[in-house]
């Protein structure tokens, strides 16, 4: 009975982790991002657009400073071309008396 519930208590379940695992990390961020930035060229640009361009900047830590991965500097530009292109064909759209 002397060592009943010592041995698990004393030490950290996650001593060699230095990051916090509470959200999704940058790289899936940035993948994410980039499909989301894809897809939006093809199906609800105006939705998918301004996602891509949240999950890039997420994923770059909201900083333009420093090393940027590449798929969320991907996913930044091309979710910004998405959503103008979105606002374009949408005031198009408006402006034929389609909406």
């Amino acid at each position: 009975m002397a060592g009943f519930g010592q041995g698990t208590r004393r030490n950290p379940r996650s001593r060699g982790r230095t990051w916090s695992r509470t959200g999704p990390d940058s790289a899936t961020l940035g993948i994410v991002g980039l499909v989301c930035a894809v897809a939006g060229f093809f199906a609800l640009g105006i939705v998918l657009g301004p996602a891509a361009i949240v999950c890039g900047w997420l994923a770059m830590g909201r900083s333009w400073a420093g090393p940027r991965p590449v798929p969320a500097l991907v996913a930044v530009v091309l979710g910004a071309i998405d959503t103008l292109l979105a606002l374009v064909w949408l005031s198009g759209a408006a402006g034929n008396g389609l909406l």
